[in-house]
């Protein structure tokens, strides 16, 4: 798995997730990868044609949406940045089904970490689309 994805370590070192996990938790390597690369395009495929995403005062809708949004902010305010996922938890609702809870932040150039009052608490609701996971909804707000 990419360094932004950290997976909270298990008893005796072993990695607790199953297949499933796993394959589930690859899509958060590939949307770090295409946020730090700043490919708006990359990050927004890895999303459905009609996802959602909430955060603070922001609502996109749909994948052109994120797209266009994310493509602005990779040029602009992002540029350069990276993206930390920590995975507090997957649940599977069914085989193709999975909210994943993850502790996320953004660290821009030159930070090892981001800052304690830049990570956010988030809830995905993947669907497996044609054998690919993809992001129907993403909701983030601050971890307090």
């Amino acid at each position: 798995m990419s360094s932004d994805l950290h997976e909270p370590a298990a008893p005796g070192g072993a990695s607790s997730a199953h297949d499933g996990e796993r394959a589930v938790l690859a899509l958060f390597d590939a949307t770090s990868s295409a946020w730090s690369d700043g490919d708006g395009g990359a990050f927004a495929d890895r999303y459905a044609e009609d996802a959602t995403v909430i955060l603070p005062g922001v609502h996109l809708r749909g994948r052109a949406e994120i797209r266009t949004s994310m493509g602005e902010a990779f040029a602009g305010p992002l540029k350069g940045s990276r993206r930390i996922h920590t995975p507090q938890s997957v649940r599977f609702l069914a085989e193709d089904v999975a909210v994943v809870v993850t502790r996320s932040a953004t660290a821009f150039p030159g930070e090892a970490e981001p800052p304690s009052d830049r990570w956010e608490w988030a809830t995905w609701a993947l669907a497996r689309h044609g054998g690919r996971w993809l992001v129907e909804s993403y909701h983030g707000c601050p971890a307090g």
